[in-house]
């Protein structure tokens, strides 16, 4: 049986379709359904087991000699959650607690970290993983906070030679687009958000720029496609031998206009875009460029290809936002 925490979610509902595809017979998720529809994200999916977060210890006591294999995507994943305590609770503590027990019982544990968790970016993108690297950093939100209170508890563990599972690996997700993001309301991706006015012919509305570098719309993110977070996944359980804190990015910053761009050319139309000032609020904590420096990974020996925001945006749109079902 292989676990996946969060796989209800956007990236673990994703996973659970890729592990079945994959002919992954047996797969329980852990997740908090709620009222509305993020049912959806696994109603093409047979499951074993279907955990909430709170019967979890439950579940790993009585069915835990089952578990081979743990991907820890579970998270309060709102960058604009206040709540510290909760913030904690769920993505320090419940990560401590899966990390133990994989170490004691033998099971390797992949587990989503974040690109947030490089702060502002002045410092760079470069996925070191060691105590001296992770301490330079500067997350700009509780959320970036917790994941990388989580990366530098796993990198004191590992430095200090404490029992850790078999594999281990922390993945710095950047900025991820693709089915299943529905339930999440702001924090969907700008594609989604924009889909309903591109595919009407209607302006799309994006974020004027506050620093003169930046032009309206050159804000650069390096925007990658849930199914080739997937593929990252796949190919680490697969390939036991690699641990650690690894980037997953294209390695190829694009800017929002040529995201947008992409959903208009998909949907056969021209690009027409409005333009609004940034909330104060978040004007000194926004990001205006992200790159993954992706040269650990490759050197650990993953060799897929990445898909170009023309390319992945062409597939969401096409084969999910424009079909009667959305979902994977």
């Amino acid at each position: 049986m292989i676990l996946v925490t969060g796989g209800a979610g956007f990236i673990g509902s994703n996973l659970v379709a890729g592990l079945q595809d994959e002919g992954v017979a047996s797969v329980a998720v852990c997740d908090r359904l709620g009222a509305e529809d993020k049912w959806r994200n696994l109603g093409k999916r047979g499951l074993d087991e279907v955990v909430a977060p709170e019967g979890l210890g439950d579940f790993l006591r009585s069915s835990g000699e089952l578990v081979r294999y743990v991907f820890h995507m579970g998270a309060v994943s709102a960058t604009t959650e206040r709540d510290a305590d909760l913030i904690i609770e769920t993505n320090l503590r419940l990560s401590q607690t899966l990390w133990r027990w994989c170490a004691q019982s033998g099971v390797p544990l992949v587990y989503a970290s974040s690109a947030a968790t490089y702060g502002d970016g002045t410092g760079g993108f470069d996925d070191d993983g060691s105590q001296a690297a992770l301490s330079l950093l500067r997350p700009m939100n509780a959320y970036a906070w917790s994941k990388h209170l989580f990366d530098r508890w796993v990198a004191r563990r590992v430095s200090e030679g404490d029992d850790a599972p078999p594999q281990w690996v922390g993945l710095k997700f950047f900025n991820v687009y693709g089915p299943n993001e529905y339930h999440k309301g702001d924090m969907m991706s700008v594609v989604c958000k924009a889909y309903p006015q591109a595919a009407a012919g209607d302006p799309v509305t994006l974020f004027r720029s506050h620093k003169d570098e930046y032009p309206d719309g050159g804000q650069v993110r390096d925007f990658v496609y849930v199914g080739d977070c997937v593929r990252v996944m796949l190919w680490l359980m697969k390939n036991r031998h690699v641990s650690g804190l690894f980037n997953v990015g294209t390695g190829r910053g694009q800017t929002f206009q040529e995201l947008i761009g992409a959903l208009f050319t998909a949907l056969g139309h021209e690009p027409r875009l409005n333009w609004i000032d940034m909330p104060v609020e978040i004007r000194d904590r926004y990001q205006y460029y992200t790159q993954a420096e992706m040269s650990r990974l490759y050197s650990a020996g993953y060799d897929l290809p990445f898909l170009t925001v023309e390319d992945g945006v062409k597939d969401y749109v096409v084969n999910y936002l424009a079909t009667d079902d959305p979902y994977r």
